[in-house]
């Protein structure tokens, strides 16, 4: 078969290559589409060139289409919502597959047009997502992202490479671009840390808009720290990050479903430097994005609300590995499914049985 990968945004190449590589075993042809509109042809070919997969730029969605009803690929793969469906649907199948699992309304709103076929993660997703679109097709799968973690094939980081100390405990902070508690970290913060590793992950479109300039100059000032590594903008997947990391940092992000599918502890950091949009008279549309769902988080992990809280709650759930221990359990049964390592084995699967 001919699989496309439809890649509005190249911060979706870790959902997607687990699936690919299984795809690949099997003898079947990728190709991922880019976006030239949502990503910098210069900045990212390198990284797509690395992956060996054949690889095709479009300029937006409407030539995306054009590409699809001319190749006819058997199946193509979106992270999102997708305006032409019934034309491609002439010739192709359509699989959904998230991103991330996060509570964002937009998890669910991205299926009110139907595809082939969308697969979720865990088990509350489905009963809602079947709730709200009774009459579509949805499979339960797990989170394929994480395949590699949990059958150990991913390498991690290198630690002599980046300078940082094994023996030492490891913290990850991987904070989201909006609303992000990133700027309201101190400039010097990992020199109150100096007995840990510090390794940032920040989001894809903190180095590639022009809003996040000022996350970007924090960003500069905490890689000068000897125990920080801060990732750069080509280091695409926080797989390798989250192999090694003790504790994980973060705010409404799906990545704390992530780490504790992973039984490892989080924190929510629930302080964020808002844009001028969600603040003031404004806060409501920051109520009516994020507010209402992310009540979700509420047992997820220790939560603090400023910096100086946190040196003791990181203390507090390292010497405690068993706090929130059940409520992960739940977390990723709910939200990112079975963790045996065949997510992409059963998508893949479903493809060729369809």
């Amino acid at each position: 078969m001919n699989i496309v990968f439809d890649t509005v945004n190249v911060y979706y190449l870790p959902q997607f290559l687990p699936i690919c590589e299984e795809l690949t075993r099997r003898g079947h042809q990728i190709t991922f589409v880019c976006y030239k509109n949502k990503n910098s042809e210069d900045k990212f070919t390198q990284v797509l060139t690395a992956l060996a997969y054949h690889y095709h730029w479009v300029e937006d969605d409407k030539s995306a289409r054009d590409y699809y009803v001319e190749h006819k690929p058997d199946w193509i793969f979106f992270g999102n919502a997708f305006a032409y469906l019934d034309e491609i649907h002439q010739a192709s199948k359509t699989a959904q597959l998230g991103h991330g699992v996060g509570p964002k309304p937009s998890y669910y709103h991205k299926s009110v047009t139907p595809m082939t076929v969308r697969f979720i993660e865990g088990e509350f997703r489905l009963k809602k997502i079947r709730e709200l679109y009774p009459n579509d097709n949805f499979v339960q799968v797990g989170f394929s992202k994480l395949d590699p973690l949990y059958n150990n094939t991913e390498a991690g980081l290198d630690y002599a490479k980046l300078g940082l100390d094994k023996s030492k405990k490891t913290l990850l902070f991987a904070p989201t671009f909006n609303p992000s508690s990133l700027e309201r970290f101190p400039d010097d913060w990992p020199r109150y840390f100096e007995d840990f590793n510090i390794l940032i992950k920040p989001h894809t479109f903190t180095y590639t808009r022009e809003a996040y300039k000022n996350q970007r100059k924090k960003l500069k000032k905490w890689a000068a720290f000897e125990n920080a590594y801060v990732a750069s903008e080509y280091e695409l997947s926080l797989l390798p990050f989250m192999k090694d990391a003790d504790i994980l940092l973060s705010e409404a992000s799906s990545t704390l479903f992530e780490f504790v599918a992973l039984s490892k502890p989080v924190i929510v950091c629930n302080f964020f430097k808002l844009k001028w949009s969600y603040r003031g008279i404004f806060k409501y549309r920051f109520e009516k994005r994020f507010g209402k769902d992310n009540v979700i988080y509420e047992n997820i992990g220790l939560h603090i609300n400023s910096f100086s809280e946190l040196r003791e709650a990181v203390e507090k759930q390292l010497a405690q590995p068993s706090l929130y221990a059940k409520e992960r359990e739940k977390y990723t049964r709910d939200h990112t499914g079975p963790t045996d390592g065949k997510s992409s084995v059963r998508i893949v699967d479903y493809l060729e049985a369809y």
